[in-house]
């Protein structure tokens, strides 16, 4: 009899934490939620023309107001706000934010509003609901006497399952009729009591019945990676970071093909300076021209100094004898003539004749001896700027040396190299490896192959500051056949790590999507998204790259 009391308590024991454990609660551990994206009470409403958010700040509401398609900042617009306090209007900051007294927000529940937005000729309502989370009272411990006591499973319930072993006892001991039956009952009320106890203890260990605060948020407003792998962007930080969309569009294209090039000069805008003969080098007064320094046609650049060997010299001599000599037999012959011809001796035709062989015979002289002292001036042939200079002074200038190369800047060509040459009056355009776009004119192309490929120039258009002869781009030349697709900016478009082309979509006013895409070029400033991108879809046009960086 007694083991069958025993495992009626023990049966009490395993049965009871079951039945007084939380009701309708799972022990089981919980599966870790995403963590919120924001701590602050916010909202967000969107229309064709504007996406508003709205924050509780403390015991204002701040609002950030942008365009819609472009998500441009609006802050010269007039808001006025509908709130459950009535009707508000929405002061602008200096931040380019709207800011209004909102002490109704600190009230828990759902808070109705509906703004006016009047920017220019457009007015808009948006509306959103404002939920602000119920804050709980402080928690109870389980160690709390009063609540200890009055609760379902306190003080009292644990007098009461004592006093039920005691009965259970005392009618047990009452039917079995014997002396050590009386033992029986004190026993079994204290094993009630200890078993109710081990109930409350695996019931309550480690829980408590009150609502507790909602856990803190891991991330607050700032810009972080979600577990979906969308990107969370608070509106400060997209006003910092400069984020633009733009909405695509699908449209047909025509095809666009890629080729090398690099900047060269316009034949008819550059100049070789170089010299005559073999001479040393000599820099004019002031010095030679710097590179990057403009000069005129004709504006003085270096003298080249022709060296004279011996035997020269020795020719140079006996030559300037000869016609010293001549020179002082035609004065004296010139001489005679003059008073021949007074007395018609000799005609006046004579004595003109050797005065012009005179004049001819000093000029020689002084030709001769001008080699000999001046040296050879070298000037610019075209108005430019000084391109490359290889001057140093006392350098020996051969005739194939270039000392100087003048260049038009503003008149500057670009040759690509293609293997079919691209038609006449079809556009192009070049970018440089900094990302700088280049309008450019078909000028024409060569008809001798060079390394298996047509050469092709283009004029450059537009503004040529910051170009380099020999720097190298990429040509964009347009085809005659035609592609569907949705044209976006080359910087919406920013490579992941394992090598995947991706764009951020728009999908919320403070969550980007990344989709993989597939791309083609268009021009120097765009590309071509032909799959993976759903038409009307908001995509980050500037500070892609940057989103991408968010983790």
């Amino acid at each position: 009899m007694f083991v069958r009391i025993l495992a009626l308590v023990a049966l009490f024991s395993v049965v009871a934490p079951a039945s007084f454990a939380h009701e309708g609660h799972d022990h089981a551990a919980a599966p870790p939620s995403a963590p919120a994206a924001s701590g602050a009470p916010r909202f967000e409403a969107a229309t064709e023309a504007f996406e508003l958010v709205a924050v509780r700040r403390g015991s204002d509401l701040v609002v950030w107001l942008d365009r819609f398609d472009t998500n441009v900042p609006v802050t010269d617009a007039t808001v006025e706000v509908e709130t459950p306090d009535g009707p508000q209007a929405a002061a602008a900051t200096p931040e380019g934010t709207y800011r209004l007294p909102a002490p109704w927000a600190q009230r828990p529940g759902g808070h109705e509003l509906l703004f006016t937005v009047t920017a220019g000729e457009t007015v808009d309502l948006l509306t959103g609901t404002l939920v602000v989370p119920e804050i709980a009272s402080s928690v109870a411990a389980v160690s709390d006497p009063a609540r200890f006591a009055s609760g379902p499973f306190g003080l009292r319930a644990l007098a009461a399952a004592g006093v039920g072993g005691l009965v259970l006892g005392g009618l047990l001991a009452g039917g079995l009729r014997t002396r050590r039956s009386l033992l029986w009952a004190p026993a079994l009320g204290i094993l009630a009591l200890l078993a109710f106890g081990a109930t409350r203890l695996l019931a309550h260990e480690g829980h408590v019945h009150e609502s507790q605060p909602p856990a803190p948020t891991p991330g607050g407003d700032r810009a972080q990676a979600l577990p979906d792998g969308s990107v969370f962007i608070p509106k400060p930080t997209q006003r910092v970071l400069g984020v633009r969309t733009l909405m695509s569009r699908p449209e047909r294209f025509a095809r666009r093909a890629e080729l090398p090039g690099r900047i060269i000069a316009d034949p008819n805008s550059t100049g070789l300076v170089q010299a005559a003969s073999t001479g040393r080098l000599s820099p004019p007064q002031g010095g030679f021209p710097r590179l990057g320094a403009r000069v005129k046609a004709g504006d003085l650049l270096a003298h080249v100094s022709r060296p004279f060997l011996a035997i020269d010299q020795s020719t140079m001599r006996q030559q300037q004898g000869d016609l010293d000599q001549q020179i002082s037999i035609l004065e004296r012959r010139l001489a005679r003539f003059e008073t021949l011809v007074k007395s018609g001796a000799v005609s006046q035709v004579t004595l003109d004749e050797a005065k012009l062989e005179l004049r001819g015979l000093r000029d020689k002289r002084a030709a001769l001896e001008s080699v000999k002292q001046e040296p050879e001036a070298l000037r610019a042939p075209v108005s430019g700027v000084i391109a490359a200079s290889n001057a140093v002074a006392g350098l020996m200038a051969d005739p194939a040396t270039t000392i100087f190369q003048i260049v038009d800047p503003d008149r500057l060509f670009v040759e690509a190299l293609s293997i079919e040459a691209p038609q006449p009056g079809l556009d192009a355009s070049a970018r440089t490896p900094d990302g700088r776009a280049l309008g450019l004119t078909f000028v024409g192309a060569g008809l001798a192959d060079r390394n298996q490929a047509t050469p092709v120039h283009f004029a450059v258009t537009g503004d040529n500051a910051g170009l380099r002869l020999g720097q190298f781009v990429t040509v964009f030349t347009q085809t005659r056949e035609s592609v569907e697709g949705l044209a976006a900016p080359r910087a919406s478009v920013v490579r992941r790590a394992n090598g995947e082309s991706v764009v951020y979509a728009h999908v919320a006013a403070e969550r980007f999507e990344p989709r993989l895409v597939r791309t083609r070029p268009l021009d120097a400033q765009n590309v071509l998204i032909v799959s993976g991108l759903e038409p009307g879809t908001r995509i980050v046009s500037e500070g892609a790259e940057l989103l991408n960086q968010v983790r």
